[in-house]
């Protein structure tokens, strides 16, 4: 039932958005054609880094943390905090004209596997709740993330047309 509501929440905080610039302008374009983004509907990237690039019809998604885009601060530790992770990297999607279902590859960062892998694949659940729509994922332990964070998801996603 949490995972319906927070869905449904989502659905509503999305449909609440539309209509409104999602400014998906590059902030730079490489000669060949390489696109850097930070939307202005997004958290401030906090160092020397993007928070998404396009090559073609492929959206990369930087490792995206918990952090609030209303006001740049971390939101509460645990499963709030990976949600919004979540959240974050599907909002970038969104803003690209894609979907969470388009995803090639999740790197899911966490700084303890015993404790967050099951938080992550609650989460994960949430977001992807089909079982058949499950994208490859790889989770990692590693021993310190920026700010002594908990959680970090990086994905790759195609934005491209379907081919028919």
């Amino acid at each position: 039932m949490k995972g319906a509501l927070y869905f449904l929440l989502t659905l509503l905080t999305a449909a609440s958005t539309l209509g409104q610039p999602t400014s998906l302008d590059a902030n730079f374009t490489s000669p060949q054609g390489v696109g850097i983004y930070n939307p202005s509907l997004s958290f401030t990237p906090t160092g020397t880094w993007s928070l998404m690039s396009a090559a073609g019809s492929t959206l990369y998604v930087s490792g995206m943390r918990g952090v609030h885009p209303s006001n740049d601060s971390l939101v509460p530790i645990g499963e709030p905090r990976i949600r919004q992770a979540f959240q974050n990297m599907a909002d970038l999607v969104s803003y690209a004209g894609g979907d969470l279902t388009s995803c090639l590859r999740l790197v899911v960062y966490v700084s303890d596997m015993y404790r967050w892998r099951p938080v992550v694949n609650n989460v994960t659940r949430e977001f992807w709740p089909d079982p058949e729509s499950y994208c490859p994922r790889t989770i990692v332990e590693v021993q310190r993330l920026n700010d002594d964070d908990i959680c970090e998801v990086e994905g790759t996603f195609w934005v491209g047309q379907q081919e028919t």
